[in-house]
């Protein structure tokens, strides 16, 4: 399918093109793809006013009236399956095969919002609590903060910006949302189908735009929520630029999976395979550190090694590929880099270890050292370091001497293991059975420490993007 050349960007639920100064690439070829609409501070400034315009409007919306945007959403999005997905393949360089599942998130994340859209619900609260709380009651119900500002990250261009979109959308909130440069296209595509709907005039605007031009998104005080998907740097530098607003950070990590003695090696090689190299490891919870019980470390390592050397590497548009080039050849040198330090360090290479642009190949080590960046930073790319462990504590251990805290698989038999595992991980969600890199759509997901603050998760979104209201009547006596 040939994605259209040239793209406008939407200002107050309109699009708008008053240029097309945005070079979108094919990420495996390097040619231009389409060319984006940028939006300049005064076009960010009008969309800002008339989310600010719009909130009481969204606000006043019905539960129903949400819930049939959002399946409108749903159709739409099933009917340009295909499109979404070679959108995709081109700008992000994901294999064809991942990117359809992201389109399928897609279309799960606005169903789900669909759904709980019309479940906003509070309580009936007992205040006869002690004799001067006589003949008093309350209730509580939630209500939108009002309008937010998003921003959102290249590797998953889709499902991302969904997890702010939908929820918001079922919540009343408008929105200002600034897309990932480097791939703006799915977003774009979302707002042509809201471009569709009933949704009140200024509820959203969708503006890719340069970083420099982005500082309204973070520091005007008319918006009243931040969420933001990146990387850790960037993040906690927009927290403290964000004044009094409600911030939630998506940041990076570098999960680890713990592999113990009694498990099923077959299964669990196939799972890492998948955790580790999926959409070329361009994924903040893809697994990173793999820890192996000393009893089965060499079986384990040998049946790994013999799974990622197969893996095909190449054009992200053909069926059988599975690793693709990574978004740009100046990440894939950091990470090429990383790699031959931390074999300079004394690490081995196992397999992989070369690259050819941005191409890297998918790569395992092992024996490095603790304090290499390939240990104790975010790889975001197809590597992933083997170590060994004896005690299951001191395994526990390993995966919590990290800056990161989002989340890590562990794989087990033992249920009290497991128990043990989600009592002292210090993260913000464990994997029993599976890799870290699980995630559906509904669930909470979110990490600590460098990883972030907050949950995503469609109902989870929707308790940040809105305030408790309370009510207190009093019966006279």
């Amino acid at each position: 399918m040939t994605i259209k050349s040239e793209w406008p960007f939407y200002l107050a639920g309109k699009p708008v093109a008053p240029n097309y100064d945005l070079e979108v690439t094919d990420k495996y070829s390097g040619a231009v793809a389409a060319r984006v609409a940028m939006a300049d501070p005064a076009t960010i400034d009008t969309a800002i006013a008339a989310s600010v315009a719009a909130a009481e409007p969204m606000a006043e919306m019905r539960p129903y009236e949400r819930q049939q945007v959002l399946m409108h959403c749903v159709q739409r999005f099933t009917e340009r399956f295909d499109e979404l997905a070679d959108a995709l393949c081109v700008e992000a360089g994901k294999p064809i095969k991942d990117a359809r599942g992201e389109v399928s998130r897609l279309i799960d994340t606005f169903r789900i919002a669909a759904e709980e859209s019309v479940r906003i619900n509070g309580e009936v609260m007992n205040l006869e609590i002690s004799p001067r709380a006589r003949g008093y009651s309350g209730m509580w119900k939630r209500v939108p903060i009002g309008p937010c500002s998003f921003i959102s990250p290249f590797n998953f261009p889709l499902n991302l910006a969904a997890h702010k979109v939908a929820p918001a959308i079922a919540a009343g909130c408008p929105f200002v949302m600034k897309p990932a440069s480097r791939t703006p296209l799915g977003a774009l595509i979302i707002g042509e189908v809201l471009a569709e709907t009933d949704l009140p005039d200024g509820a959203f605007s969708i503006l890719p735009c340069s970083r420099d031009g982005a500082d309204l998104f973070t520091e005007d005080d008319r918006l009243k929520l931040l969420s933001f998907t990146g990387s850790p740097e960037v993040g906690w530098q927009l927290k403290a630029r964000s004044g009094k607003k409600k911030v939630v950070l998506e940041l990076g990590g570098n999960a680890a999976v713990i592999i113990d003695a009694d498990a099923d090696l077959t299964d669990a090689v196939e799972r890492v395979v998948i955790g580790a190299f999926y959409q070329s490891g361009q994924s903040c919870i893809g697994v990173q550190r793999i820890i192996i019980h000393e009893s089965i470390y060499d079986d384990f390592k040998q049946r790994l090694v013999q799974a990622t050397s197969t893996l095909i590497a190449g054009d992200p548009k053909r069926e059988d590929t599975f690793i693709g080039p990574m978004i740009s050849e100046k990440e894939a040198t950091r990470l090429h880099d990383w790699v031959n330090a931390g074999v300079a360090a004394g690490g081995t290479l196992l397999c992989g270890g070369q690259r050819e642009g941005s191409m890297l190949q998918a790569t395992l080590l092992e024996n490095v050292p603790a304090d290499q960046d390939i240990c104790r930073k975010e790889a975001f790319g197809p590597v992933a370091v083997l170590s060994r462990f004896s005690d299951f504590d001191e395994a526990l251990n390993t995966v919590n001497d990290s800056d990161f805290g989002l989340q890590a698989g562990i794989f087990t038999r033992d249920l009290y293991k497991a128990q043990r595992a989600w009592d002292r991980l210090d993260v913000g969600g464990v994997v029993i059975g599976d890799v870290p890199s699980w995630r559906v759509d509904n669930m909470p997901y979110g990490g600590v420490k460098d990883s972030g603050l907050g949950r995503e998760g469609i109902r989870f979104a929707m308790e940040d993007m809105t305030e408790i209201r309370n009510l207190v009547i009093r019966t006279p006596q």
